[in-house]
């Protein structure tokens, strides 16, 4: 891999405006590099609410990521390109398959949910579709990627890659995982920025939601050796991320909002170094 700097990212679910202007600017104010926010009907559009995003706070915004099946291709392409041109480059797209659920919320629309084969499809022609909007200016591409398929097509169309496993997935298969990426990227390898995201940092206690996120109860994930864990004090949380960016290359960091000042600290010592 490429000498890769660090930088940070706050993953946000607005419920208020006053929530999410609160949390962009104070993520910009602790140096984070980039604010971003999930897909469903459950939640505000992200493609508006990172429209809205960007104009708080001189940070980068992206989705996290968008879910193919809750828009057409050339819908999804659209609103990237159109974000990518308003932030003035600051978008980063990221996009996948879904999570569970998502085939209720496709129908809910009134779109088909299609088989694994047909969502990958579906993205790549969103991918496809956004090229040729972008035109000389391209907007990055994040893909989450845990199977071999998915994993191809990171290697081949992506930026920026998240390796998409659940949270008790021991460190030795996401390092498989790493490593299947870089194979299948080739000479691409080295221009692949990844990602890893965290549930929690710091100290404090785990919150209810953790366990429906995780899948596993807040206990077994604090007695694990979980990566989307950062637990400790900052000085031990810095040594951590150091031991995984030797271990598996991953420089760009996110964590839920629920945690922003908790992981600041590190923020503070790493980012850009």
């Amino acid at each position: 891999m490429s000498d890769r700097r660090f930088r940070f990212g706050v993953v946000g679910s607005p419920a208020t405006a006053e929530q999410w202007t609160t949390t962009v600017r104070q993520a910009a104010d602790l140096g984070y590099s980039s604010v971003l926010m999930p897909d469903g009907l459950q939640l505000p559009s992200p493609f508006a609410s990172l429209a809205m995003a960007a104009t708080l706070a001189d940070v980068r915004v992206g989705t996290f990521v968008a879910a193919a099946p809750l828009r057409t291709p050339r819908q999804a392409a659209w609103d990237a390109h159109t974000l990518t041109v308003l932030t003035d480059g600051r978008f980063d797209f990221g996009i996948g398959t879904g999570r569970p659920g998502t085939d209720q919320q496709a129908a809910e629309l009134g779109l088909p949910f299609g088989s694994g084969k047909e969502r990958r499809d579906q993205v790549r022609e969103t991918l496809d579709i956004l090229e040729r909007l972008d035109g000389d200016r391209r907007t990055p591409i994040m893909l989450a990627a845990g199977g071999p398929r998915a994993l191809a097509l990171a290697a081949a169309r992506a930026d920026i890659v998240s390796i998409a496993k659940d949270a008790m997935t021991p460190r030795a298969e996401v390092l498989r995982l790493v490593q299947d990426l870089r194979e299948l990227a080739g000479p691409r390898a080295d221009s692949i920025e990844l990602a890893m995201n965290l549930f929690a940092a710091g100290t404090r206690e785990l919150p209810p939601w953790t366990q429906r996120a995780a899948g596993v109860s807040p206990e077994e994930l604090e007695a694990s050796d979980s990566l989307m864990m950062l637990r400790g004090t900052p000085q031990q949380m810095v040594d951590e991320l150091l031991r995984r960016r030797d271990e598996f290359g991953t420089t760009y960091i996110t964590v839920n909002s629920t945690y922003l000042e908790d992981l600041a600290p590190v923020v503070e010592k790493l980012a850009g170094s």
